[in-house]
């Protein structure tokens, strides 16, 4: 697995002094709503959600998460790409995820964060306090299902994840990777070409992937070449092929 010495990018402000958006309204246009946990939030009750929660907006490499730290709130995504990480002993850092619009990252059950997380673009967050998310818990049952829903889902891919680093090549490992980003960006891919944000950038998606830059980079421009996609900037691409990407992730394709 490749690991890599990251340099701690500090905060550029503090997370407590940035000045949350604490009106009702927030809940209503949000257009993640329909896509998290919080799909519960009914007509008649967003305003509970809106209580319980203060919308932030981030900017790119802010720590959002401190590794080690005592957690005090969960935080719902409503945009933008966040690494999720672990440190090492000797300072390099392994990546862990990506979370995404619509991940709720729950950090109630425990005494420490025993992971970090930090912006990778411009970012906003619903922040729910504790007390706050554990009395709408305990009053939307339909939303703590939600979230139930939702972590067993988080454990589900966790073990995909074990799977890719451990049994997959570098063109399954990353056919995988481009099908996960299909998956959290759009509920349906049924069009012939899919567009895809990629904000993080190739030192991270190989640090994921247990791979080095050079292969990622080789294996995206062997994917190009073969016109399975098609680069439009830096952080985005074009799925031209998907059924042939899918069929590479699960191994029926070698190449």
């Amino acid at each position: 697995m490749a690991s890599y010495i990251h340099p701690f990018t500090p905060a550029l402000q503090p997370l407590s002094s940035l000045t949350p958006d604490v009106t009702p309204q927030k809940c209503m246009m949000c257009q993640t709503r329909q896509h998290s946990v919080c799909i519960t939030a009914s007509e008649n009750t967003p305003a509970a959600f809106a209580d319980a929660s203060q919308k932030l907006s981030l900017p790119p490499g802010m720590t959002l998460i401190e590794e080690g730290s005592t957690p005090l709130a969960s935080f719902n995504i409503v945009s933008g790409t966040i690494r999720l990480f672990k440190s090492l002993p000797d300072g390099r850092r392994q990546i862990i995820g990506f979370a995404d619009a619509g991940h709720f990252l729950d950090l109630t059950s425990s005494d420490i964060c025993n992971f970090g997380a930090e912006t990778i673009d411009t970012v906003e967050v619903c922040r729910f306090f504790h007390p706050q998310l554990d009395h709408l818990l305990a009053s939307h049952p339909a939303f703590k299902h939600q979230l139930m829903n939702r972590l067993t889902l988080r454990l589900a891919e966790a073990q995909e994840q074990m799977l890719l680093l451990g049994r997959k090549t570098a063109r399954e490992k990353i056919s995988t990777f481009l099908l996960s980003r299909i998956l959290h960006q759009h509920s349906t891919a049924d069009t012939t070409i899919i567009p895809v944000s990629l904000p993080m950038n190739r030192s991270d998606i190989a640090d994921y992937l247990g791979l080095t830059i050079e292969t990622v980079s080789r294996t995206l421009s062997n994917l190009r070449r073969e016109q399975i996609i098609a680069v439009t900037s830096h952080h985005s691409i074009n799925i031209l092929a998907p059924d042939t990407l899918r069929k590479l992730a699960s191994g029926q394709e070698h190449g």
